[in-house]
């Protein structure tokens, strides 16, 4: 059984592709800080906590475990503090990057998955992003993904690394089976905030900024259910497996939801009135960014098949009430 070593394998979305590389017959090898992972969410194979700016330890968790492949999702990723303190991200983000694909390269791992943001894009509304899209980011979480992607195409050039990058928006949604979920601390994404409001968690959902060219004045985002998108990071390294070329895929429905659509189909949901306060724009929020997948469809053969507003809220709604929505530890 071959060996992934996934950083960010105790967050949201790094805990899903563990499950799903487990199902698929890998060993998944979490390599977590846990300064925003949890250790609970990690259900699916071995544990190695450890920073990504720690060189050294990043080696020994290579010779210790000789992993196929990396599936990088460790990063700070909110787009607000982002801009307030960029540095942060920069050191994060792309040092520690930096640091990850040297050691991978060091240990002769030399297929890479990387999870980057459609963000990476910027301001183009009205548009259906594709892979060939101008690049423009307009915040430093952005910048810092573009970054790294342009880190990979270079070590691909120098040291024959290959990489599949992922470029998507807004994931929402649950294991289904309820063994783990979306949760943070703090809480920044929609959905979770908005389900914490219809539980009485939290006195309302914020919406920030009604006043976009939009129908309804809120933002408006592509939206993928998390398990959608880690059948598509599994999909990637079976295409590296395959030895096939260094790609860039955006993982999207194509469909943009605004935030006061996505609340409207929770309460239809939950069967719960959602409570709202109208506040200011985010900086750094874009109006409408919406992303196509069709490479990813005909190339990858990905099928997002329970990409759908329904299924993402009823499955996170469904963690929500189980669990309580949170880890311990």
């Amino acid at each position: 059984m071959a060996n992934i070593l996934v950083t960010g394998g105790a967050g949201y979305i790094g805990s899903h592709a563990c499950k799903v590389l487990a199902a698929a017959g890998y060993t998944p090898v979490t390599y977590d800080s846990l300064e925003t992972g949890w250790k609970d969410a990690v259900k699916f194979g071995p544990f190695e906590q450890g920073d990504l700016l720690d060189r050294e330890r990043l080696d020994q968790v290579f010779a210790a475990y000789r992993p196929q492949a990396v599936m990088h999702f460790a990063a700070l990723s909110q787009v607000g503090e982002s801009m307030t303190q960029p540095g942060k991200y920069w050191r994060n983000n792309v040092s520690g990057s930096l640091s990850l694909i040297e050691a991978a390269i060091a240990a002769g791992c030399l297929d890479f998955v990387f999870s980057s943001t459609c963000a990476t894009y910027g301001e183009q509304d009205g548009v259906v992003l594709d892979e060939d899209s101008s690049q423009q980011p307009l915040n430093a979480y952005a910048a810092s993904k573009r970054a790294i992607e342009d880190m990979l195409d270079n070590f691909g050039k120098s040291d024959g690394l290959r990489s599949v990058i992922f470029r998507y928006f807004n994931v929402a949604g649950a294991d289904p089976d309820g063994e783990i979920g979306e949760f943070h601390q703090p809480e920044t994404h929609l959905v979770p905030l908005m389900l914490d409001a219809v539980d009485g968690k939290r006195d309302a959902l914020t919406i920030f900024g009604t006043d976009y060219d939009t129908p309804d004045g809120t933002c408006i985002r592509d939206y993928v259910h998390v398990m959608d998108l880690v059948d598509a990071h599994v999909l990637g390294v079976k295409w590296l497996e395959d030895g096939r070329d260094s790609r860039v895929f955006n993982l999207g429905t194509g469909t943009g939801f605004s935030v006061r659509e996505v609340v409207k189909q929770s309460g239809t949901i939950t069967n719960r009135e959602v409570p709202i306060i109208e506040g200011e724009r985010r900086p750094g929020d874009a109006t409408a960014l919406v992303s196509g997948s069709q490479r990813a469809i005909t190339d990858l053969g990905w099928d997002p098949k329970r990409s759908n507003m329904e299924n993402m809220i009823a499955d996170a709604w469904r963690w929500h009430q189980n669990t309580g929505a949170h880890y311990s530890e």
